[in-house]
């Protein structure tokens, strides 16, 4: 598989491959299957048992590099990690390990549900290809920072819109649910580092009904000895709509945004 496969602007969007259909029943012939499992917002007290056991138990873990620091020291497992450049090079061993008979899992950051489609639709198009589909792959949600910044901002996910910019490819279609909700709902925002970050949100949110004095929270690396949280409006927000990168922007790429209705 290589990167050139996938063109995020004009598809195929690997998310939409992680999503065809639902996960299938267990294997009866007693196949190991692939684990993509959600450790949490980096803490590991937000490590839930099930996904702390496929990482203990696994052969060899792929992930990113600023995700798999985090779990190292839990398994005696190969770590295979990558950045964007080299993902493609590194989910290809990762599944011809797996073809060979190990026991692989993938490791993303938060819960695998909220924004990391993509990656799982990597790992697994990876593995399908490399087994010729006969090892499945199965995913262990995890502790989101959404689910710790609904907390803090008293947002409950049923009077909620959620939308991620945290991916790549085109945003329009998420652009456009924040504007048709602002205001009538609460929303939660994964911010895109470093072109859609919250000053750059709020900025849109006002030009499509959100109101300046509507009451935003900015909510940095939860859970994290250093987490910080920004009560401010979105008139203020804005004031930091503009920049590129992180020199130009007060906040983290670990950024959450809660708007209030």
């Amino acid at each position: 598989m290589s990167d050139d496969e996938y063109d995020l602007d004009s598809g195929p969007d690997p998310a939409e491959y992680a999503a065809t259909s639902p996960e299938p029943p267990e294997q009866e012939d007693g196949t190991d299957p692939v684990h993509a499992v959600g450790i949490g917002p980096g803490n590991s007290e937000y490590l839930v048992p099930r996904g702390e056991r496929a990482i203990r138990e696994a052969d060899v873990v792929v992930g990113f590099e600023t995700v798999v620091e985090f779990v190292g020291d839990l398994t005696d497992a190969d770590l295979l990690t990558c950045g964007y450049r080299d993902e493609a090079a590194a989910l290809t061993e990762f599944a011809d390990r797996v073809t060979a008979g190990e026991r692989g899992t993938a490791v993303l950051m938060g819960d695998p549900n909220h924004s990391g489609y993509q990656f799982v639709g990597k790992v697994e198009r990876a593995v399908d290809e490399a087994t010729d589909g006969g090892v499945d792959l199965r995913v262990v949600p995890g502790i989101s920072s959404l689910q710790v910044a609904a907390s803090y901002g008293r947002t409950p996910m049923e009077d909620t819109t959620f939308v991620t910019l945290h991916k790549s490819g085109d945003l329009a279609a998420d652009l456009a649910r924040l504007r048709q909700d602002v205001g009538e709902r609460h929303l939660l925002v994964l911010p895109r580092p470093f072109d859609w970050m919250p000053g750059d949100i709020a900025a849109n949110l006002l030009k499509h009904g959100g109101q300046v004095d509507d009451t935003a929270l900015v909510l940095e690396r939860l859970t994290h000895d250093d987490q910080s949280i920004t009560r401010t409006t979105l008139g203020a927000l804005a004031e930091h709509a503009g920049g590129s990168g992180p020199e130009e922007t007060p906040f983290s790429d670990l950024s959450v945004l809660a708007v209030r209705r």
